[in-house]
């Protein structure tokens, strides 16, 4: 059953066949309409978002690959010039297996996966690996996008367990992590998705435990994305780190490799 907190799913009647679905498969409540106030999903013929109710709410998230700043960045990608290409090694070693245990809208992922690795992508959140999955599936039937598509999985789960729990047969050569900070600032879009995720997740979780996790389990490489002002997670010292204006990237060796 799920949980009475979890945000209700709203679509249109003609929608009904694909919203029974969705909700089966995430176990969601159904709303007969648009809640008055709260968050909730939202199904249209386009795509799946994740709404506050209410005037004053902010705009809608949902995750998309296909269109805008997505779209926009993959153009413009180079392995040498991208910063997290060359933190995870993609500018060194094409198609690397690499695990993206704080997947989120998956931005960070897609980048990599239209480099040439492949991605294992975690989320913890139900809801947001909803999202993720219903911009995957939007991006698998686009010619230009199926490709990148076909190199990316998705699973909802804890990633502290996950990664725990992995045989050493099944490790990724890297582990890359994006763990909420507080009072994290950026572009208007990336604070819209930060006010209506910390409201659906709650306080931020200290990421100590995921990075011992992924140290664990990563063959070469652990990268963590930081604001660049932040002080590194708790745990080991980074190996080095890769600065950008307003992000950085401490890089944890872990063995042979690139």
């Amino acid at each position: 059953m799920p949980d009475s907190g979890t945000p209700p799913l709203y679509a249109a009647p003609e929608l009904a066949h694909q919203a029974e679905a969705l909700a089966r498969r995430w176990s969601l409540p159904r709303a007969a309409q648009a809640p008055e106030a709260g968050l909730y999903l939202h199904l249209s013929a386009s795509r799946l978002e994740l709404r506050r109710a209410g005037e004053r709410g902010p705009g809608a998230v949902y995750a998309e690959f296909a269109a805008g700043k997505a779209a926009w960045r993959l153009r413009q990608l180079s392995p040498r010039k991208e910063a997290i290409a060359r933190a995870v090694g993609l500018h060194r070693q094409p198609g690397l297996d690499i695990v993206d245990a704080t997947a989120g809208l998956g931005r960070d992922a897609l980048v990599l996966a239209a480099l040439g690795a492949r991605l294992r992508m975690l989320e913890r959140s139900p809801i947001i690996a909803a999202l993720l999955e219903d911009a995957l599936g939007r991006a698998a039937g686009l010619a230009e996008l199926a490709e990148i598509a076909a190199r990316m999985s998705l699973q909802a789960v804890d990633a502290v367990a996950w990664l725990t729990a992995l045989p050493a047969a099944e490790r990724p050569q890297v582990v890359y992590l994006d763990p909420m900070y507080p009072g994290e600032k950026g572009s208007a879009a990336a604070k819209k998705d930060m006010q209506l995720f910390r409201e659906l997740l709650g306080p931020e979780t200290d990421p100590a435990p995921l990075l011992a996790a992924a140290l664990g389990c990563a063959r070469r490489r652990v990268v963590v994305k930081r604001p660049r002002k932040a002080p590194p997670v708790s745990g080991p010292a980074p190996s080095h780190a890769i600065e950008g204006r307003s992000t950085r990237f401490d890089v944890y060796m872990l063995g042979a490799g690139p």
